[in-house]
């Protein structure tokens, strides 16, 4: 049978993989979830590290895509240009991240009100973009300008503040900019794959005087569960946003914060 905490793993994984690619802050969800059962991660490490099960989803999910892609690039423009495309909207996020890492983890991720606010507003900005009436001009992820991929990685830094929403930010500025929603959910799976791994690698090496081996069952558990869920949540959700749009994730946002910022105001 498992343990207590193992269960509490497990949810955490499955949380993880669900809310990882929709607009609603998996790291809001994690931190609050794990607030609210006395969950706590030397370093935070185990909100970090089953992350990659949800990398790992997205490599699955899009392996023969990524393999002609870079099995192309030596003889194919499109392909490098791509390339270059996301790793340009990833820059931000590496400069940001080593300059603010400290603020983000001991500031930001140990304040569970400012993440419920955050998924309230965030909420309400899904809802107002879902229904402005944009007339997208970029339809396929791979040939987004080089400029509009630069504004996306900019805008993707505003959710190292917990609670705004990595997939929320990266597709608003897409959506802004001009994407249809599919492309805009698309590029932002692409985009997380160099983000969410680099968060990983420069997370685990900061903390790599306070990991706690005990923990590795744990985060093994946490990892497989949000692999599992994060593939059955990205082989439906641009389908979904493509059909119904982002008004669904928006209120659900709005929901859960405003119950979790209840919750930590009334006790």
């Amino acid at each position: 049978m498992f343990d207590h905490t193992t269960l509490v793993a497990l949810f955490l994984g499955l949380i993880e993989g669900l809310t990882e690619f929709i607009p609603v802050s998996s790291t809001g969800h994690l931190l609050l979830a794990g607030h609210f059962l006395g969950f706590e991660s030397a370093g935070k490490t185990f909100e970090v590290v089953i992350q990659l099960g949800a990398v790992l989803a997205i490599l699955t999910v899009y392996s023969s895509k990524l393999w002609r892609v870079f099995s192309t690039a030596p003889s194919d423009p499109q392909s490098r240009r791509f390339i270059l495309s996301v790793l340009i909207a990833f820059l931000p996020a590496v400069i940001i991240g080593v300059l603010a890492h400290d603020v983000i983890k001991n500031v930001l991720f140990e304040t569970p009100k400012l993440i419920a606010i955050m998924l309230i507003l965030g909420g309400f900005v899904l809802l107002l973009v879902d229904r402005l009436p944009l007339v997208p001009r970029h339809h396929d992820a791979m040939r987004y300008p080089l400029g509009m991929a630069l504004i996306i990685g900019v805008v993707q830094c505003l959710a190292m503040i917990p609670g705004v929403s990595r997939s929320g930010a990266t597709i608003v500025g897409a959506l802004l900019l001009g994407a249809d929603k599919r492309s805009a959910a698309e590029f932002s799976f692409f985009l997380s794959m160099p983000t969410m791994a680099g968060a990983f690698a420069y997370d685990l090496y900061k903390n790599r005087d306070v990991l706690d081996a005990s923990a590795v069952n744990e985060i093994a558990v946490g990892f497989v569960a949000a692999f599992i869920a994060a593939v059955l949540v990205v082989k439906v959700l641009l389908t979904y946003v493509g059909r119904h749009g982002f008004s669904l994730f928006a209120w659900w946002r709005i929901i859960v914060g405003a119950i979790a910022l209840a919750a930590l105001t009334f006790g």
